[in-house]
């Protein structure tokens, strides 16, 4: 194996394999069923469990945000996966059988987790701040470790498996459309557990929180896992060209951890857009820890209408996500795209702020639309971005590398967000003032993420990420 071989991605039996077929529009949307189910499970997690501690559960904000953000501090967990996907295939396949065994996983601790909550709630209104409620936080906290890693084990080959069966015509559809798909899936997510929880009013008694959130993590996650296998059935097999592309897929078990790290350290455009990414990241996501309290405590919502509040952001953000892919990148370009998003989500947090101190949940709602629509547009061009940073050979490498960003960048998210709200009710007597000091934070955050971008150059990534990958492996596998 030469270094020009390594170079252009082509291994010596290239000539012996079939080409796969040119992924089609049927199959990019059967995919978006898999994202479907993750949205559906991010309203669960972050749109009713957050609610149901902080208000019903009275748990602190800054121990919710601690204990919920665990599951996205399981990051680094993806660039393992991602590199196991690369390396070890199993049952035949290098995505699909870990997806698999993740989707299940999460989807099950899921409902324990739920189980565990209550009993915190029970032990902090018995026992006050004892042992006994150290240990359940604890056992929730371990609940979400291990949610966290089966999302990272599933996640993370599904999106290296975007990059397998796509080509660069058709990324960006890819992209556009599969997440899209995950916006559908916040929305139906937000509106069937606003169904589910219809009766549960500002006052109810806590059984019958108990009784309609225990249904609800039942049938959700029972609908997302069959979501999840009929998504992905058949696709790698079929439309698959890792094969093809990469120059160790004859050799993936000579690949270690330390060589994975060596890749993702050999071009410092990786690092720079990773920070960007973390910044990112955390702006953007910063109030959902602390965005259905907002709507309880400041415009007096009951749980059902809470939950409702993801699908405005979801439908703005899925109509942000189906135009953007098509219309405004391509025109455009990523990078300035991003920093339009950029500027749009921070004038979008400012009129969230102003709602508060109207109290009209109109103007709330309207201003959580325009978020929707921001953050659409600022996902669609940082997943293209994210995908134009990512070689064939190590797809899966660097697909973790990027989840573990955005992981650990809403990990850190969560927190900051829980924390700034205790911090400002510290501060202010006036609840809306402790609100406002998390939304200005965020928009602040978003620009300083627009000067973190004009640092990051794709081409100078595309120009110089090949030959050093390529001596890296010639040296790890020669």
């Amino acid at each position: 194996m030469t270094i020009e071989d390594l170079q252009v991605g082509k291994p010596d039996n290239i000539d012996n394999q079939k080409i796969p077929p040119k992924l089609n529009l049927f199959t990019m949307f059967r995919l978006g069923f898999y994202q479907m189910g993750l949205g559906i499970m991010s309203v669960l997690t972050l749109g009713v469990l957050n609610r149901v501690m902080i208000t019903e559960l009275v748990i602190p904000a800054t121990i919710v945000a601690v204990t919920l953000s665990l599951y996205q501090f399981m990051a680094p967990a993806r660039v393992w996966f991602g590199q196991m996907s690369d390396a070890k295939p199993l049952f035949g396949q290098h995505r699909t059988g870990y997806m698999w065994i993740g989707a299940i996983l999460f989807t099950i601790t899921a409902f324990f987790a739920v189980q565990v909550m209550w009993q915190v709630g029970d032990s902090l209104a018995t026992n006050g701040w004892t042992n006994p409620t150290y240990f359940w936080i604890g056992m929730l906290g371990l609940m979400f470790i291990i949610y966290g890693l089966a999302l990272s084990a599933s996640g993370t080959p599904f999106a290296a498996l975007l990059v397998d069966i796509s080509d660069e015509d058709n990324r960006s559809k890819v992209v556009g459309i599969v997440w899209s798909m995950l916006m559908v899936g916040i929305i139906i997510g937000a509106i069937t557990s606003s169904i589910l929880l219809k009766q549960v009013g500002v006052e109810a008694p806590l059984e019958t929180v108990k009784a309609s959130v225990n249904s609800l993590f039942i049938i959700v996650p029972a609908i997302v896992l069959i979501l999840a296998f009929i998504g992905t059935v058949g696709v790698e097999q079929k439309y698959s060209r890792y094969r093809s592309r990469s120059t160790i897929a004859n050799r993936e078990d000579k690949i270690t951890l330390a060589t994975t790290l060596k890749i993702l350290t050999a071009n410092r455009q990786t690092g720079l857009f990773f920070t960007f990414v973390f910044v990112l990241i955390i702006s953007l996501f910063m109030q959902d820890a602390v965005l259905e309290p907002y709507g309880g405590e400041i415009f007096s919502m009951p749980i059902s209408e809470t939950t409702r509040l993801n699908a405005v952001s979801g439908m703005g953000t899925l109509i942000g996500l189906g135009t953007t892919g098509f219309l405004v990148v391509p025109r455009l370009g990523k990078k300035n795209s991003l920093k339009v998003g950029c500027i749009a989500t921070t004038i979008s947090f400012i009129l969230i702020v102003m709602s508060g101190f109207t109290g009209k949940p109109s103007l709330f709602k309207s201003a959580l639309f325009l978020y929707g629509l921001a953050a659409g547009l600022t996902t669609t061009a940082s997943l293209s971005l994210m995908l134009d940073l990512t070689v064939a050979e190590t797809a899966g490498t660097f697909i973790g590398a990027w989840g573990l960003a955005q992981a650990m960048a809403r990990g850190f998210s969560t927190v900051i967000g829980g924390a700034a709200l205790d911090f400002g009710r510290l501060l202010f007597d006036v609840p809306m003032f402790s609100y406002g000091l998390v939304f200005v934070l965020a928009g602040i955050g978003m620009i300083l993420s627009i000067f973190l971008l004009n640092r990051v150059n794709v081409r100078e990534f595309q120009d110089n990420a090949s030959v050093a990958i390529a001596t890296i492996l010639e040296g790890e596998l020669d």
